[in-house]
C-alpha cells in the first residue's frame, strides 16, 4: 500500500526564512490601521491524493502567508514587513509548486461556508 505522505514526495515550497509555526499570528495579523480592511487571497492546490494551502494576508503596512503542508503537523507563518515583499514570495511559492507537479485549483478570495 502507497503512503502519499511519506517523505520521498516531491512536495515543497519556498522555504520560509524564520518562519512562525502559530498559526494565530496569521489570523491575529491586521497590518496597518483598525479600519483598513487586509486583502486576502487563497490558493488551493492538489497533487495525487494531497491537498495544499498557500494563504495570503496584507495590509499597507505588512503582510503574512501562511502554508499548509500536508506532510505537517502545523501550519507555517511568515510575518512580512512589506506587503510586496510577502506577494512576491507568495507568486514564487506558487511557480514552485506547478514546477514540483503541483495544480493550482483555486486561486482568489477564501471561500466560506
Amino acid at each position: 500500500m502507497s503512503n502519499d505522505f511519506d517523505s520521498n514526495t516531491d512536495f515543497e515550497f519556498e522555504e520560509f526564512e524564520d518562519f512562525d509555526d502559530d498559526l494565530e499570528a496569521f489570523d491575529e495579523f491586521e497590518g496597518g490601521e483598525e479600519d483598513e480592511d487586509p486583502a486576502l487571497r487563497t490558493a488551493v492546490l492538489q497533487k495525487n491524493n494531497m491537498i495544499a494551502l498557500l494563504c495570503l494576508k496584507s495590509a499597507s503596512e505588512g503582510a503574512a502567508i501562511c502554508r499548509v503542508d500536508p506532510r505537517e503537523s502545523r501550519p507555517a507563518v511568515q510575518i512580512y514587513d512589506d506587503p510586496q515583499a510577502a506577494l512576491d514570495w507568495f507568486t514564487r511559492s506558487l511557480s514552485t509548486s506547478r514546477k514540483n507537479g503541483w495544480q493550482v485549483i483555486y486561486d482568489g478570495l477564501p471561500l466560506q461556508g
